[in-house]
């Protein structure tokens, strides 16, 4: 039986990201892929793989994903939410076993946008914080 493959653009509508950012992954090797002709095929257990999925042991268990999408954001205030993002959960990768970010900035659109995966509980953590920054409003955080 042959394992599902997604295309690039298939990754980039299940994520949330723009197709170039996936193809960068793919380049950067943070996400394996087949080239076959002109085009990139991604594995099922690639994809898990990239996103951190792993099947419960055992017992029960949640994963949530989620996108956060910030408009009308300059380069300095989209580094400034990067980082508090990416320090919050203990690394520049995202490295914290329950939670996983990445982070990524679209320069032509103005927009920022910070992929989160991991255990229910500690996303609601990270997204309260997010809020609470945008709420407060991100250019005021400066001080």
């Amino acid at each position: 039986m042959a394992e599902e493959m997604y295309s690039v653009e298939q990754v980039a509508a299940l994520l949330g990201l723009h197709e170039r950012t996936v193809r960068g992954y793919i380049r950067a090797g943070r996400l394996q892929a087949v080239r076959i002709g002109k085009q990139y095929r991604i594995a099922r257990a690639a994809l898990e793989a990239f996103t951190g999925r792993s099947e419960p042991v055992g017992g029960t268990s949640a994963e949530v994903s989620s996108i956060v999408q910030v408009d009308g954001v300059d380069r300095s205030a989209a580094d400034r939410l990067s980082a508090l993002a990416l320090g919050a959960v203990g690394g520049d990768c995202g490295t914290s076993r329950s939670l996983r970010v990445h982070t990524v900035y679209d320069e032509v659109r103005t927009r920022l946008k910070v992929v989160v995966l991991g255990a229910p509980g500690e996303t609601a953590k990270l997204l309260r914080l997010l809020d609470s920054v945008l709420e407060g409003g991100l250019h005021e955080a400066r001080a």
